[in-house]
């Protein structure tokens, strides 16, 4: 095997490989998929000298332990964690050389959710459909990283930035996500449309990688029955029967049969990626564009 490789030492609560993702593909049935926060993906990339479409890893809250068989420049970032290399601390979004063998550990979030590690050269997984992102509903991309997985890393293609730490945003204290009314609003009572626009709703602890769940006030139907299945696309909020919307992430299905309220603008999204649950979550209506 080529020395150019990334072992898993610990894989931590999930972790996965993602890029820009697998868009153009719903017509198959094919979700989008990709990194949820994908500005901290392209950030870390560019840290290191990668393209921004580069794979890297996506945690999930509790990090991971990786040991490179190659010298290699890593930056991790998007939620705010620890790192350390060989038990000794190393900045934070920001590039930073790790010797063949190191032991390089990213820590639990401080705050948010999803931390991103890029390596120099990126990870050179097999792409399906264009993409080397892991898909957790369709299951296409390699599987959720295990302790003992290695990863084959392509060849830098530039030199690292050289900057100190690398602004990001901070996770958010209170989500607010513009959302476009419709398709299916009429589905529900002027009182339901009203509530989701003004209530406070909050981040539930079942959110994960295809929806972010809300705990609040449940939204009462105009009208019985379910929809033919039809499409759906990335922010759409979809109301299943227990009246909680759920906004489609990027492993969301490509159809549903559920009634969608309203869509969320698209860059609102990347701060949904970091909302931890409990965070207050306001839907505000815009205007269509």
């Amino acid at each position: 095997m080529t020395d150019r490789a990334l072992a898993v030492v610990r894989a931590g609560a999930l972790t996965t490989v993602q890029d820009r993702g697998r868009p153009g593909h719903a017509h198959l049935g094919v979700p989008r998929s990709g990194a949820l926060d994908a500005p901290a993906a392209a950030l870390v990339n560019r840290l290191v000298g990668n393209c921004p479409g580069a794979a890297v890893l996506e945690t999930t809250l509790t990090g991971c332990t990786l040991r490179p068989r190659c010298a290699v420049t890593v930056a991790v970032g998007g939620a705010p964690c620890p790192v350390t290399v060989d038990g000794r601390p190393v900045p934070w979004a920001a590039p930073v050389r790790v010797r063949a063998g190191a032991v390089l550990d990213v820590g639990s979030a401080d705050s948010g959710v999803r931390s991103y590690v890029a390596v120099s050269g990126g990870v050179l997984v097999e792409p399906v459909l264009g993409s080397r992102s892991t898909d957790l509903l369709s299951g296409l991309g390699p599987p959720p990283l295990a302790d003992g997985t290695v990863l084959p890393l392509g060849r830098p293609g530039g030199r690292h930035a050289r900057v100190d730490v690398a602004p990001q945003p901070a996770p958010p204290a209170e989500l607010v996500l513009r959302v476009t009314p419709g398709p299916r609003a009429d589905w529900f009572t002027p009182e339901a449309v009203r509530a989701f626009t003004s209530r406070v709703y909050r981040v539930s602890s079942a959110s994960n990688r295809i929806g972010l769940r809300v705990d609040g006030p449940a939204l009462e139907r105009a009208r019985p029955g379910e929809l033919p299945s039809e499409g759906t696309v990335l922010g759409a909020v979809q109301v299943p029967p227990d009246g909680m919307p759920v906004v489609f992430l990027a492993d969301h299905p490509t159809t549903g049969g559920y009634p969608v309220i309203g869509v969320v603008r698209t860059p609102d999204l990347p701060a949904a990626a970091q909302a931890v649950p409990g965070t207050p979550v306001r839907f505000m209506a815009v205007r269509r564009r």
